[in-house]
């Protein structure tokens, strides 16, 4: 009888433990929710949670558009097959590589809309390894036919809250790039500004030409394309309907729905409290509080239409091997590159943060292998590329105080809160080709397990 007492007064202490345990965590849980809210209103001038919401990717009203390319579900339809789409692949610089890429190539959904590499490579590359990582220069092309960027491909992922383009924002002829006409040089890419798009439409459209894709109308017509071309600009003109600018438009409305909003703090946002843990939480309560990182990086999205300098090195300096890069690029002087003021030498657009740790290159150098280094690299504020003088520096570019800790907090938000695991919901099952993507070259596909 004394040992079923014991047992009992035993059991029952554990059962109070457990409830003030229990209690001690909801009341913590409702704290740390609170001061999230509180943070958030005083970075949104009290609009709170509904200013970092994403919309849902068919809420067409709600996603921030082109006025000259209203989103539609038919536009959406069309873009989703043609941005994945190597049939486009029509005039490659050496025939073997006929439809063997698309856009995807370096933008494609497993990679965060990233290439999964530090350089990414369209023309002339084979390969694909576990994620991108694995695709190198195909023997049939030196280094200078190479289809690659002198610059790390940018994410496609939330560019409906860019109205310009590029690390440099030389894409877009509305909004910050008004009155920059004179940068808009015929000749090359940038002339497809004076179309007067925003940036996604018209890197969209310049893209294709870049890349030497292209509609052909025999193609088209067989594999189908022609019929969703018809539902999506049932009002252009027939002689327009299928070229490049309104294929570029449909890409554009796609990539516009590319919002990662079920990753945890979206669902946070939308009411779930249980969709962050408490570590995470505690990375929010940093980021927009002491870390500061919410006066670079705020709205839905996480960034800001703003250019600064941080003082990374280029991706002529990192280790790895890459192409068609030199110290004269101008890609290497930012936005100034592209205005030719002074004031925006060195100064880059500041990025999203959705999803990073899908493609483990940061800065447009690629100079930075993880989140957490980057985060430590800007709590200790030293530059690592000596060529940018220290007076071209932002003035957000200053040392912030975290502990490792708190470092470490700030990361797990990022890498977790903001991670959307279900991007693979914006690829299509299949293209009207019949190919694979977001690669065709034999080795990819074998890699991919698309023979």
């Amino acid at each position: 009888m004394k040992n079923l007492l014991k047992i009992f007064f035993c059991l029952a202490s554990l059962s109070i433990l457990t409830i003030g345990c229990n209690k001690d965590n909801t009341q913590s849980e409702v704290y740390l929710d609170s001061e999230i809210e509180t943070l958030l209103n005083a970075a949104s001038n009290n609009e709170g949670k509904s200013f970092f919401t994403l919309p849902n990717s068919d809420d067409y009203e709600n996603i921030p558009s082109d006025p000259k390319n209203p989103v539609t579900a038919e536009k959406v339809e069309l873009g989703k097959l043609l941005y994945h789409e190597t049939g486009l692949a029509i005039h490659p610089k050496n025939p073997i590589s006929t439809g063997t890429y698309s856009c995807a190539s370096c933008h494609f959904a497993s990679a965060g809309f990233q290439a999964g590499r530090f350089q990414g490579i369209g023309e002339g590359g084979i390969g694909f390894g576990y994620n991108g990582e694995g695709r190198v220069r195909g023997s049939l092309y030196e280094g200078d036919s190479l289809d690659v960027q002198p610059i790390r491909s940018p994410t496609t992922l939330h560019v409906a809250y860019q109205e310009a383009q590029l690390w440099n924002g030389q894409f877009g002829a509305t909004g910050v790039n008004e009155n920059t006409d004179d940068g808009w040089v015929y000749g090359t890419p940038i002339e497809t500004n004076f179309l007067g798009y925003e940036g996604t439409e018209t890197q969209a459209i310049a893209g294709l030409g870049v890349h030497r894709m292209g509609m052909d109308d025999a193609f088209l017509t067989t594999s189908g394309y022609k019929q969703l071309f018809d539902a999506a600009f049932p009002f252009v003109d027939i002689d327009e309907r299928y070229d490049k600018e309104r294929a570029g438009l449909a890409i554009a409305a796609y990539e516009r729905t590319l919002l990662a909003n079920k990753s945890p703090f979206q669902r946070w946002l939308k009411g779930e409290s249980s969709a962050m843990s408490q570590t995470q939480k505690e990375g929010a309560i940093l980021f927009f509080g002491k870390g500061e990182c919410v006066n670079c990086h705020t709205g839905p999205a996480l960034n800001k239409m703003d250019f600064e300098a941080i003082g990374l090195m280029d991706l002529v300096q990192v280790s790895h091997e890459s192409f068609k890069v030199s110290m004269t690029d101008k890609e290497r002087l930012g936005r100034g590159g592209f205005t030719g003021k002074d004031e925006d030498l060195y100064a880059f657009k500041i990025p999203q943060l959705y999803n990073l740790k899908d493609s483990p290159f940061y800065g447009h150098g690629s100079s930075i292998f993880s989140i957490r280094d980057m985060i430590a690299y800007k709590n200790k504020a030293e530059k690592e590329n000596a060529i940018v003088p220290d007076e071209y520096l932002s003035p957000e570019f200053k040392p912030l105080g975290l502990t490792e800790e708190e470092v470490t907090l700030i990361t797990e938000f990022i890498e977790e809160a903001l991670y959307d695991r279900e991007l693979n919901r914006y690829i299509p099952s299949s293209i009207f080709s019949g190919n694979c993507f977001p690669f065709n070259d034999p080795l990819a596909k074998n890699q991919m397990g698309c023979d």
